[in-house]
């Protein structure tokens, strides 16, 4: 065998693979090779795209969350202010309901003072009539002598 028509052959047999190889064989494993790498660059994108969101979706988790917080502040501060209300509600009642029983009470103190003097009126116009019999050594009529009593009653 001559080493020319061997490496010739060769040759021959190697082009026609390639030609076979890139007419059949790379064009199926390039367009699959596309496709992988088209796959890829999708799924780059989409997690790109869900970390996006993601972000967006906190922010909006951390803004929901400040709003909440602030209507809770506020809903706080409106319970303070209306048992603060109350609270002075119920001491003015408490005050009003003080100097009402304060004027009641007064009120009948004097009516008792005025009831006391009223008895010590009776007592001691009785005293007099009693001290006049015992100078005039007589009885003094009191029906008679009932205008008489009276006065002495006002002057005391």
């Amino acid at each position: 065998m001559n080493l020319n028509a061997t490496l010739i052959a060769q040759f021959v047999v190697f082009f026609i693979l390639a030609g076979f190889t890139m007419k059949f064989v790379w064009p199926p494993l390039t367009k699959a090779l596309d496709e992988r790498a088209k796959k890829i660059a999708d799924g780059l994108a989409a997690a790109e795209r869900g970390k996006a969101e993601m972000a967006a979706a906190e922010k909006r988790v951390q803004a929901q969350l400040a709003s909440a917080n602030d209507a809770g502040q506020k809903r706080i501060s409106d319970a303070e202010k209306r048992a603060q209300g109350i609270i002075d509600e119920a001491k003015n009642t408490a005050s009003a309901e003080a100097a009402r029983i304060l004027a009641a009470a007064k009120a009948e103190a004097d009516q008792q003072v005025t009831q006391a003097r009223e008895a010590l009126r009776d007592q001691v116009a009785t005293l007099a009539v009693k001290g006049a019999e015992q100078i005039l050594k007589r009885e003094v009529n009191a029906a008679v002598h009932a205008d008489l009593l009276t006065q002495l009653k006002t002057e005391l």
